[in-house]
C-alpha cells in the first residue's frame, strides 16, 4: 500500500491533469457507424513545416472503461498541436458503463470490439488525414497512448506479428516512425499480479476463462519483436500502472532481440505524462519529436 504522502501526491497529480478544460478539435471524421468510431483532428500551429507536419496519433487511457473517453486527453492533444504536430485523437468502444456482477467499477473493454476499432481506425487514418488534415505528413507518423491507450498503441504497432488466424493481422509492419507508450499496460501477466486498474486486462479479454486463449492476440509482451522503434515513458512513482509493468515489457523485448527505450522519470506518477502543465509532458513531447522529426 502507498504511504499517505505518495497517495496525496498522486491525487494532486490526477487533479492537475483533469483540471484543464476539454479542447474542441479542428475537425472530426468517422471511421465506422458506431458513435464511438470517430477521430478528432488538431491542426498544427506555428510556422509551417516543409513537406507537412509530423502526425501524432493519440490513444487515450482509462482502463478501457466507458466513463473515460477521448475528451480527457484533448488538452494533451492540443499541447502537441501547439508544438507543431498534426494530431489525430482516436476514440474507440470501451467497456460497459455499468458495473459487472458484484464489481465496483464498469467492465474494462469489449472483446473483440475494442481491438476491432483500433485496427479499423488505423487502417482508415491515411484517407481521413488527407481529407481532414492536409497539413499533416503521414509519412512521419508516431503512435502514442497513455495507460490502457499505451497498451493499444503497442498492440497496434504489432499487428503484423499477431497470430496468423487473427482478423487484425496485417501483411507487414505499420508505416510508423515509432511508438511512444506512456505508462502502458504492456504486460498482462505482470499487470494481473499487481491487479492494475482492478484487473482491467483480465476483464478486457473476457475474464479468467478466456484469458489464456485470447492473450496471445492482445498482450504486447507476447507480440515481439515488432521492428518498430519504441520508447516507453514511465513515472517511477506511478501508483496506477507501476514501473514493473514497463520494465517487464522492455525485458521481453530484449529477449526477443529488440531494444526498447525506457525513459524513467523520478518523482513522477501516472498523470503528469499527459498534463500540459507538468514538466513530464514536455519530456513526452521531446520523445515524440525525436522519432517524428
Amino acid at each position: 500500500m502507498p504511504d499517505d504522502a505518495a497517495a496525496s501526491r498522486a491525487a494532486a497529480e490526477e487533479e492537475s491533469a483533469f483540471s484543464h478544460p476539454s479542447v474542441a478539435p479542428d475537425a472530426t471524421r468517422a471511421y465506422g457507424d458506431h458513435p464511438d468510431q470517430v477521430i478528432d483532428f488538431y491542426a498544427p500551429r506555428g510556422e509551417s513545416t516543409a513537406g507537412g507536419a509530423p502526425l501524432v496519433v493519440v490513444l487515450h487511457g482509462g482502463a478501457w472503461r466507458a466513463p473515460y473517453d477521448r475528451h480527457h486527453i484533448t488538452p494533451f492533444a492540443d499541447s502537441l498541436a501547439a508544438r507543431g504536430f498534426a494530431v489525430a485523437n482516436v476514440e474507440y468502444r470501451r467497456g460497459s458503463a455499468t458495473p459487472a456482477q458484484g464489481a465496483d467499477a464498469p467492465v474494462a473493454g469489449r472483446w473483440p470490439d475494442t481491438f476491432d476499432d483500433v485496427a479499423a481506425a488505423l487502417d482508415a487514418l491515411p484517407a481521413l488525414v488527407r481529407e481532414a488534415l492536409p497539413q499533416a505528413d503521414p509519412r512521419r507518423t508516431v503512435l502514442t497512448g497513455h495507460s490502457a491507450g499505451g497498451h493499444l498503441a503497442l498492440w497496434a504497432a504489432a499487428r503484423h506479428v499477431v497470430p496468423a488466424d487473427s482478423p487484425w493481422r496485417t501483411d507487414g509492419p505499420a508505416p510508423l516512425r515509432g511508438v511512444v507508450a506512456l505508462a502502458p499496460i504492456a504486460d498482462f501477466a505482470v499487470a494481473g499480479k499487481l491487479e492494475v486498474c482492478g484487473n482491467a486486462a483480465l476483464q478486457l479479454l473476457g475474464g479468467q476463462e478466456k484469458f489464456a486463449e485470447r492473450r496471445p492476440y492482445a498482450d504486447p509482451a507476447l507480440l515481439l519483436p515488432t521492428g518498430i522503434a519504441t520508447t516507453i515513458v514511465q513515472g517511477r512513482t506511478d501508483l496506477v500502472v507501476p514501473e514493473a509493468v514497463a520494465e517487464s515489457y522492455a525485458e521481453a523485448a530484449a529477449k526477443a532481440g529488440e531494444m526498447v527505450g525506457l525513459t524513467l522519470l523520478e518523482e513522477v506518477g501516472h498523470f503528469p505524462l499527459i498534463d500540459p502543465a507538468a514538466d513530464a509532458c514536455a519530456v513526452v513531447a521531446e520523445e515524440i519529436a525525436q522519432l517524428a522529426w
